[in-house]
């Protein structure tokens, strides 16, 4: 069978298919626990799955530890986890997520598709230093949070991959009264103005 893209990233059929049932499993869940908004349901592949995506080109060629904060409804966390299973089949995914009830249905997704991935049910702040190569976070805080929230879990030469929405520039300015780091960003595959922060190189100014 011929193999298909995904925000570009070139995968598997069999891949395509784990992430159509990735997506009606957080549609299931959504009538009981609002993972996504409602807005958002009849463009989920697009709003949700390939804005996931499209993340994984910026990551290194190899990973051995990718943590998520705030993984919410497994955007992006679960969608890279499936993906990795054949880009980066040695990586081990860590999310993190408080609300009890997204890390049960976390939980269920990761048995689902047999990822290699745990879930850390507690706030960031009282998760426990991780040594991650790659973090991300999407739609959880602005940009200086983010570095905070990130730093001490990030391993010596690690990188973090920000989508950001319209204001995410505008949030740059801000970080760098506290943060050195070198930033390079890309345009969002799925939303103009949107913006992809690749940050490295992180060291309190």
């Amino acid at each position: 069978m011929m193999d298909a893209s995904i925000g570009g990233v070139v995968v598997s059929r069999e891949t395509l298919d784990q992430l159509s049932a990735f997506e009606a499993l957080v549609l299931k869940w959504t009538k009981k626990i609002n993972l996504i908004s409602a807005s958002t349901v009849a463009d989920i592949r697009t709003r949700h799955t390939v804005d996931s995506a499209q993340l994984l080109q910026f990551a290194p060629a190899h990973i051995t530890h990718w943590m998520d904060l705030g993984s919410g409804g497994g955007f992006p966390g679960i969608v890279l986890a499936i993906l990795a299973q054949s880009s980066h089949p040695d990586a081990r995914f860590t999310f993190v997520e408080s609300d009890q009830r997204k890390a049960t249905f976390l939980r269920t997704a990761i048995r689902m598709f047999h990822l290699n991935a745990t879930v850390l049910s507690d706030r960031i702040e009282s998760v426990p230093s991780q040594t991650a190569d790659v973090i991300s976070a999407r739609a959880l805080a602005s940009f200086s949070e983010l570095l905070v929230l990130s730093a001490r879990h990030l391993s010596a030469g690690g990188m973090m991959i920000f989508p950001k929405g319209r204001t995410g520039l505008d949030e740059i300015d801000a970080a760098k009264r506290d943060w050195h780091f070198d930033l390079r960003t890309a345009p969002s595959m799925t939303e103009d103005d949107a913006v992809i922060l690749i940050v490295q190189g992180l060291a309190r100014a």
